[in-house]
């Protein structure tokens, strides 16, 4: 098998095992989907913890306001009732008012935040150092492992407007967040190997050869606007001649007189 080390820039992402016969249209989609799916499971393993502290989400039009504020505008929560945790719940007030701050018992915060770390570990960057690949397989676990402990802790569900049951149902609204400028689409996603961009269209052995026990370092990014379509050309990293000079040891140096 032929092993890739996806990374993104210079951050090491996951380890991926293919075959030089692959086709890269279906390479970089499979790669795409573990990458995405990974930083889904990094958002819910975010937003977790908020709901083992301060219980569900309110809706939107409730969110941010003061008891006062709530009160005047006559705003009711109708999943308050509909979503106890399991065991009781316990009032800790979320000050950004974002959550309604009925947190569920210690005993059920416990079975949220093991199962976070669980599934943190399954798709962690850190499997690359222990040589272990990243399959969709285990993304997809890892999510279904959320999912469960979430089904334990409030089986009646979560709203419909709660960040983690948005992920859970690929309905997550990203706009305007950090979070989005994470996420690559399959469509506008590039593999370079070697300062060269693998096109679709074409296999792995088309670029590598036929050595299936080759292993290779490839990075993630997307496809470059088009008024951006030469602008690598001007960087650093593309610059063969800068790169020559660099392992020659001869970058920075100010020629003539001072």
């Amino acid at each position: 098998m032929v092993q890739l080390h996806v990374k993104r820039g210079d951050e090491s992402q996951f380890l991926f095992n293919t075959t030089t016969d692959a086709p890269l249209e279906s390479l970089i989609q499979q790669v795409t989907a573990i990458y995405n799916g990974r930083l889904k499971v990094d958002r819910i393993c975010s937003e977790i913890p908020e709901l083992a502290d301060h219980g569900v989400t309110l809706p939107p039009n409730m969110q941010g306001l003061t008891d006062e504020q709530i009160v005047e505008l006559k705003l009711k929560d109708e999943w308050e009732e509909r979503c106890i945790p399991s065991g009781g719940k316990i009032f800790r007030k979320d000050e950004i008012g974002r959550r309604n701050g009925h947190a569920p018992n210690d005993k059920m915060k416990e079975v949220l935040m093991r199962t976070v770390e669980e599934a943190k570990a399954l798709i962690s960057k850190k499997q690359a150092q222990a040589n272990v690949c990243v399959t969709m397989e285990m993304v997809k676990e890892a999510l279904d492992q959320l999912r469960g402990a979430v089904m334990i802790v409030y089986p009646m569900g979560l709203p419909p407007h709660d960040p983690i049951r948005m992920e859970f149902d690929d309905q997550e609204d990203l706009s305007g967040t950090q979070a989005s400028l994470q996420v690559i689409t399959e469509e506008e996603c590039q593999l370079w190997w070697a300062g060269k961009e693998m096109q679709r269209g074409k296999k792995l052995q088309d670029y590598i050869g036929r050595n299936e026990k080759t292993k290779l370092v490839v990075k993630l990014q997307k496809k470059l606007d088009e008024a951006d379509d030469d602008s690598y050309l001007d960087s650093e990293w593309s610059n063969r001649q800068a790169l020559k000079r660099q392992f020659q040891g001869l970058t920075n140096i100010k020629w003539g007189p001072r």
